[in-house]
């Protein structure tokens, strides 16, 4: 299990490492945005110009390179929980679900809950 382990977290830091370096060298053609006007635009709107969404994505490559190490996984996972929660925040409220079906959100739901689940002896002390 210590295998699927390393293996799903070498997976979700890969995937926010992508996602996070994309932002700043833009290698993977971004779809169209929202229509204008629309409260996911406009929350995109808040965010670019403001320099938050930089600040967010460095700590998905930061997030994403800790959670592939197996000695920092745990620190990694407590960087991106609130990364993953308002990815799927984002989702739920601005988008009214449209979003949730995308396999890449599906796919870090996923990977960081097996994760979560594995370490949640470790995660347990924060609850006390």
């Amino acid at each position: 299990m210590k295998c699927a382990t390393n293996i799903v977290g070498g997976l979700l830091g890969l995937l926010f490492l992508v996602f996070g370096l994309n932002f700043f060298f833009n290698f993977i053609p971004m779809p169209d945005g929202p229509p204008e006007g629309s409260p996911p635009a406009i929350f995109m709107a808040a965010l670019y110009p403001t320099g938050y969404l930089a600040f967010v994505k460095c700590f998905e490559i930061l997030g994403g390179i800790l959670v592939a190490i197996p000695k920092t996984r745990n620190f990694g996972l407590l960087l991106l929980g609130p990364v993953i929660v308002n990815i799927l925040a984002f989702h739920v409220f601005l988008t009214k679900g449209a979003g949730l079906a995308d396999p890449v959100v599906i796919l870090i739901t996923i990977l960081s809950l097996f994760l979560l689940w594995r370490e949640r002896k470790a995660f347990a002390g924060l609850l006390n």
